[in-house]
């Protein structure tokens, strides 16, 4: 009773997964991720901020338009004596008005070469834009990947534990029969049942620890249906070939994002400089406007005056004294000399981490040839012990060390391949080619 009850739980859980799975390639679970990721969504919203921003008129080398009108009254009264004949004159609340309206234009033609300094660093910042974008969906295109394969691995691991459940579950058979024929004691059947107890244990857990990695890769996706379950069409951890160390260092020091992006600052850092530098130099500015001014007078020889016209000018000047100048410099100096720094450290780490992964690289395919051979022998073994079990030449816990054995053997490489895969995910995003396994 209690393995049929145990059995079915186990087959309804199954059925409960697999009813609403939807079966997706790698390639499917990163398209779809970068066109709904939340994190993919809010730094394309930066770049397009920056391309934005990329244009002479936001470095102010375009000129500038304005339009303005205003309205002043004056209530006055006033007493005078005249010269003349030194008669008094007195005037009472005495109003004057006045609207103006004008358009008027302003360009700084010449800043010591700041607004040139300006539109190329919004340029660079532009292309930072980008790049942080592509560090942002390459670091995503890893993860998701690493998650995937992971859920490969787990539904790997838990077929392994299903496999191993009806193996226990066949011995159970065979022990009770044998019980009820008077062939094995009850200490037989009693040990069988922990196992075949202890094999179900691991089973539902391992459900669980698979439901969780399906929500991990729904949180990726930015999916609302947390619960919704994927299948993958991989049924292995499958492993790229023809990986070479010299290849990976070269495209690393010529692509890698996050080394872009330091060379990049080091190009922003020099064009603040060169803007600090522009204030030692002249500038020049033309402004021009066109007005028009109604004036109405409450006590002169007009009673009203219309003036309308353009008017133009320019200025130039430079400025002489400025005590922030000289220590606004240096610390500009410095600035690029942080950033040069900066960027020599990244190059010595970026290849102490590729020396890192390929060498667990490398190690973890040495162990993998390792660990095939011993599941070969362990497959053997079991396949022997199951004959001679049935033969009744071997007890039941010998059957259970070499049902043991087969299960490690089947874990030690499965988790040697999905290390393996981490390894070669690192390597392809560090040299800039995690693209690839969207292709």
């Amino acid at each position: 009773m209690k393995l049929h009850r145990i059995t079915l739980i186990l087959a309804a859980w199954a059925v409960s997964l697999g009813s609403s799975a939807q079966i997706m390639t790698l390639k499917d679970c990163l398209e779809t991720g970068i066109r709904e990721s939340y994190q993919i969504r809010l730094v394309n919203i930066s770049e397009e901020k920056a391309a934005n921003n990329d244009s002479w008129s936001y470095a102010g080398g375009m000129p500038t338009v304005s339009i303005q009108g205003s309205y002043s009254g004056s209530i006055s009264s006033n007493d005078a004596t005249l010269a003349a004949d030194a008669s008094n004159v007195s005037n009472r609340n005495v109003l004057d008005q006045t609207l103006n309206a004008q358009v008027r234009a302003e360009w700084t033609v010449f800043e010591g070469f700041s607004i040139q300094a300006t539109r190329d660093r919004m340029q660079e910042l532009h292309n930072q834009g980008t790049i942080q974008t592509r560090i942002s969906i390459e670091d995503y295109i890893a993860s998701l990947t690493t998650e995937y394969y992971n859920l490969v691995k787990q539904t790997l691991h838990l077929k392994n534990l299903e496999y191993a459940t009806a193996l226990s579950r066949e011995r159970l058979r065979i022990t009770s029969e044998r019980y009820d024929m008077g062939g094995n004691s009850r200490l037989d059947m009693q040990q069988a049942q922990v196992y075949f107890n202890a094999d179900s244990a691991k089973t539902l857990k391992q459900h669980e620890a698979l439901g969780s990695a399906n929500i991990r890769i729904n949180r990726l996706m930015s999916n609302q249906d947390l619960r919704s379950v994927h299948v993958t069409a991989d049924t292995a951890i499958n492993l790229l070939t023809g990986l070479d160390y010299q290849s990976l260092y070269d495209d690393m020091m010529k692509v890698n994002a996050s080394l872009l992006r330091a060379e990049s600052n080091r190009t922003v850092a020099r064009m603040d400089r060169k803007s600090v530098q522009s204030r030692n130099y002249p500038y020049l500015r033309l402004n021009a406007s066109y007005g028009i001014t109604q004036n109405y007078y409450g006590n002169s020889t007009y009673t009203d005056r219309l003036n309308w016209g353009p008017s133009f000018g320019a200025t130039i000047g430079m400025t002489l004294i400025n005590g922030k100048q000289r220590t606004q410099e240096r610390n500009a100096l410095l600035d690029e000399m942080n950033a040069d720094i900066t960027v020599e450290q990244l190059e010595l780490q970026l290849r102490a981490n590729l020396d890192d992964f390929w060498q667990a690289y490398q190690n973890n395919l040495m162990l993998l040839e390792l660990q095939e051979q011993n599941l070969k022998a362990a497959q053997e073994t079991m396949d022997i012990a199951q004959e001679r079990y049935l033969l009744g030449n071997l007890s039941g816990i010998e059957m259970r060390e070499a049902q043991k054995s087969l299960l490690d053997a089947e874990e030690s490489l499965l988790q040697v391949q999905y290390d393996t895969k981490v390894c070669e995910i690192s390597l392809l995003q560090i040299s800039g080619r995690i693209m690839q396994y969207l292709e």
